[in-house]
């Protein structure tokens, strides 16, 4: 089975208002861009990937479809309801833009099990967020992001294992780190060592 893969996405500067908190004015831009083409390059290298839409709440460079319905789940019902009336023969996945670690080879894992459910999500490290949302073909995405989605998700979806990439979304400076112990993609990593710094923690 192959897969249509939303990735939402906020404009800057409003976007990642935490991490903000920890970063050089400077750098946060930069950073916050770097951390969403290393997501998007892992997405158009996986092997289980027809395609890639990017969902925004304006237009912009990469933004495939703006979205008309309020708020981040509003974007990915948006965009599911696109990519089931272009692509019905394939699965809708709904993945968080923020994840600087994500391999090609994690996201076709767990896609190709995700395969195996009518619905089923990947959680965050800390295992109460969701980082991966999926519905098989004639199975509506029913997205339920935000604070303790995985509880949320888990009662109507499987939950997958998956690797360590997949997992380390970034919403503050802990997460960063976090994500800089499993490996930096390209764009992140030469931000931050480019730089010299890691954000500030708090």
């Amino acid at each position: 089975m192959k897969w249509t893969v939303l990735v939402p996405i906020r404009a800057l500067p409003s976007a990642k208002s935490r991490l903000a908190l920890s970063v050089p004015a400077e750098q946060f831009e930069r950073l916050v861009s770097a951390i969403r083409a290393d997501t998007l390059a892992a997405v158009r290298a996986s092997t289980s990937v027809a395609r890639l839409v990017v969902v925004g709440d304006r237009p912009g460079d990469g933004i495939t479809l703006v979205q008309s319905s309020p708020g981040l789940n509003g974007a990915l019902r948006d965009g599911a309801a696109h990519a089931c009336s272009h692509w019905a023969q394939d699965g809708v996945a709904a993945l968080v833009g923020d994840l600087p670690a994500v391999r090609p080879d994690e996201l076709a894992a767990a896609l190709d099990a995700a395969g195996q459910h009518d619905a089923a999500f990947v959680p965050d490290r800390t295992g109460t967020g969701t980082t991966l949302l999926t519905a098989r073909p004639g199975t509506v995405l029913d997205p339920r992001f935000g604070e303790g989605s995985a509880a949320r998700h888990a009662s109507f979806a499987t939950q997958l294992d998956a690797g360590a990439g997949l997992r380390h979304d970034v919403d503050t400076a802990e997460d960063l780190a976090a994500a800089t112990l499993v490996g930096l993609g390209e764009h992140t990593a030469a931000v931050i060592h480019g730089d010299g710094a890691l954000p500030r923690s708090r």
